[in-house]
């Protein structure tokens, strides 16, 4: 089963598609994708989130990303409110992000909200989405001071080194690969997705952002997720349906209120509209 892990529906460019969701699903059902995991990046969208999941398929994250320093929280209440909805299978997308934050202030506040975002995973048992850039020691500090091992999670668009993906593996965490591992300056990465265990990876688009090459430079969307599961399929030497098995295996282990058979469905013009 072909699973885009990772995208922002509520973001997604729908001009190609006369500005219809349906649509751009349906062409993600036709290159393969069955069941897709819209993100939250903020808790004030949630109630449109929610609603892309009424379509078979289509389950959702809630979270804060670590760059929205408005919304960063400071206590687990909202996180528990909206998980309660059983479409709900995992917390984030959270996580640090000092690429683009330089002041320890900042810092602080997206540690204490990655912080309330691992304890309430925790306890509701769910896996977590975390975001990391140039703030490896802190991630992986904070994973193990206050993650739970159980039900772990996953580090989405990963592109930093061998040795945190490592580190990550021993806390149970996936290592998911996005559109980058195409891009050609991208050659650590694909050396890391080498020498990854085909047990610890899945992929995603993070649409609308990264399209893969040879889309670089476009939009993103779901459909893309099959030419990047190609790609790493190619990387590790095996074939495309074996990597399919092998990713959607990982995704349900670890986003286990995923049922792998509520599965995308095509929807007839005559119903979209």
């Amino acid at each position: 089963m072909l699973i885009d892990t990772h995208c922002h529906l509520d973001m997604l460019d729908l001009t190609p598609y006369n500005h219809d969701l349906h649509a751009a699903l349906d062409a993600a059902y036709q290159q393969g994708v069955r069941q897709l995991l819209s993100i939250s990046v903020d808790l004030k969208n949630m109630e449109t989130i929610l609603g892309f999941t009424q379509r078979a398929g289509v389950y959702a994250s809630c979270g804060v990303h670590p760059l929205h320093s408005e919304g960063l929280i400071t206590d687990g209440h909202l996180l528990r409110q909206h998980a309660a909805n059983s479409r709900i299978i995992a917390i984030g997308e959270t996580g640090l992000d000092y690429f683009y934050e330089a002041s320890e202030e900042a810092h602080e506040a997206q540690q204490v909200s990655f912080m309330h975002h691992l304890k309430t995973a925790g306890e509701l048992g769910l896996p977590v989405i975390v975001h990391t850039r140039s703030a490896k020691n802190d991630t992986l500090s904070l994973i193990r001071q206050h993650g739970n091992p159980n039900t772990a999670g996953v580090l989405h668009c990963f592109t930093e080194d061998y040795d945190m993906a490592k580190a990550a593996l021993d806390e149970n965490y996936l290592i998911s690969i996005s559109g980058i591992v195409t891009f050609k300056t991208a050659t650590d990465l694909k050396e890391t997705v080498k020498k990854l265990p085909l047990e610890s990876l899945i992929v995603e688009t993070d649409a609308p952002y990264l399209a893969p090459v040879p889309h670089r430079g476009k939009k993103n969307e779901p459909k893309y997720v099959s030419e990047v599961a190609q790609y790493v399929a190619d990387l590790k030497g095996i074939r495309y349906e074996a990597l399919l098995e092998a990713t959607a295996q990982n995704f349900h282990r670890v986003f286990s209120q995923a049922n792998p058979q509520d599965q995308l469905q095509l929807v007839s013009q005559k119903e979209t509209h």
